[in-house]
């Protein structure tokens, strides 16, 4: 429907209707062609829909084999294809295409936060990493999947974080837990004892069933690009590459960064004069409050934002270290007495947070990254959090689109840590688009 709605446009705008049998003949192939490019592009596959960028770079793909193939198609046949409708119908197409996709992904979105349009999943695999799954796909159910049984490797009955448990790892157990539980996709997850041989004999009794089967490396928070197969001796090795933490990629990433920070404080300067003096008509005080956090290899610098609490906030902290709502080293409490009016409605919208549009300028702070951590926090950090430092703190990241306050420390250590390991210009943007929503929505601000 949309290729033939973009095709037809695109004769109107070009032509004016002033065509021959030719072009009609066109506009009537390029849907069906369009249609087909995209199945082979993988644009229709279940997988993909509704969850992650994938499906779009399909049909950006898709897009331009189209564009190049009937380009060859014309010079190969000497017909003469006016490139000016191609030039409309191709790029409208492929937009209207994303467009309305984006659209039904929402939609999507919205139905499987009510239990709509899941896949029952299967979690085979010791107890940790069941309830690690159990976890992760409850609090984000746009992927689809819901975890309704559980084979683990510990106990063989009972029930594990809500899911009752149908066996143990013996293969049997698997394939006859999938018909007790109407699963139709097992999650396999890393276990010593679920070797290769193992796991092509769970493949041969699943094929009967036509369940699909995911297997999760034992080298988790990897993201695909990094990852590539290596056949070597007739072994099957997975290749991964190091994270992208200096180059060419990151020098681009700076310029993005200071670029669009200074873009956005002359866009925003009217916002900000209107914050500064609405924190200042307000009990007095400094609108601006800065502080020392800990940025990129360790190196402290002073961060700025609006001031959101009363004067002697800091002195006051110790007396509510007691009444801490958050785990782990850092301090959030979600009726902070020390927050002024003004300033629970900046948190809410997360406008305390533009004056670090100045530090990003200066290059202390990038618009994506890690959350800028306090001295004594960093002081408390593993030598596994510590990993986190290795690039610049951001002015939004994994963890604000993420939930933000409302995560659990391990679960803000562990979102920081997969956007180090899998940091890419393409990710970053796809952050800040969430940001918006996000910020919007005003959830886990506190």
């Amino acid at each position: 429907m949309i290729a033939a709605i973009c095709s037809t446009v695109a004769l109107q705008v070009r032509f004016d209707w002033n065509l021959g049998i030719e072009y009609v003949l066109v506009s009537v192939i390029v849907p069906m062609l369009w249609v087909v490019t995209l199945w082979f592009s993988g644009a229709y596959n279940a997988r993909y829909i509704g969850t992650g960028s994938e499906e779009f770079r399909k049909v950006l793909h898709a897009g331009f084999t189209l564009t190049a193939g009937l380009a060859i198609l014309s010079y190969a046949i000497n017909t003469e294809l006016s490139r000016e409708y191609l030039l409309l119908t191709m790029p409208t197409l492929a937009a209207a295409d994303l467009c309305v996709r984006y659209a039904w992904r929402k939609r999507l979105h919205r139905r499987r936060a009510t239990g709509e349009c899941m896949s029952n999943v299967l979690a085979v695999g010791p107890e940790s990493a069941v309830v690690d799954l159990v976890t992760e796909l409850r609090r984000g159910s746009y992927h689809g999947l819901t975890v309704v049984a559980a084979c683990l490797r510990e106990t063989t009955s009972g029930e594990v974080a809500g899911i009752p448990v149908f066996g143990g790892l013996a293969v049997d157990d698997v394939v006859d837990a999938v018909r007790r539980s109407g699963a139709d996709t097992v999650a396999v997850l890393s276990s010593s004892e679920l070797d290769g041989a193992t796991l092509r004999q769970i493949a041969w009794g699943l094929e009967k069933t036509g369940t699909d089967l995911c297997v999760a490396p034992a080298l988790l928070d990897v993201a695909g690009p990094r990852t590539s197969i290596r056949p070597i001796a007739g072994l099957t090795l997975l290749h991964v590459d190091h994270p992208q933490l200096s180059g060419p990629r990151q020098v681009l990433k700076d310029l993005f960064d200071r670029t669009a920070a200074g873009v956005a404080l002359v866009l925003l300067s009217p916002l900000l004069i209107t914050v500064a003096l609405a924190i200042r008509s307000t009990g007095g005080g400094p609108a601006l409050f800065t502080q020392t956090r800990v940025g990129k290899d360790g190196r402290p610098f002073k961060i700025y934002k609006f001031r959101t609490m009363v004067v002697d906030a800091e002195k006051l902290l110790a007396e509510l270290r007691a009444v801490n709502e958050h785990d782990g080293v850092l301090f959030k409490m979600r009726r902070d007495p020390r927050i002024t009016v003004v300033g629970a409605r900046l948190r809410k919208w997360s406008l305390d947070e533009l004056p670090q549009l100045f530090n990003v300028l200066l290059g202390e702070m990038s618009l994506v990254g890690p959350r800028p951590a306090l001295p004594d926090e960093a002081a408390r950090y593993a030598d596994l959090v510590r990993r986190r430092l290795v690039v610049r703190p951001g002015l939004t990241g994994l963890w604000q689109v993420s939930g933000r306050s409302d995560l659990s420390w391990d679960e803000g250590v562990r979102l920081d840590l997969r956007y180090v390991e899998n940091w890419s210009f393409a990710l970053d943007l796809q952050i800040l688009w969430k940001t918006f929503s996000v910020i919007f929505k005003g959830a886990g601000a506190y």
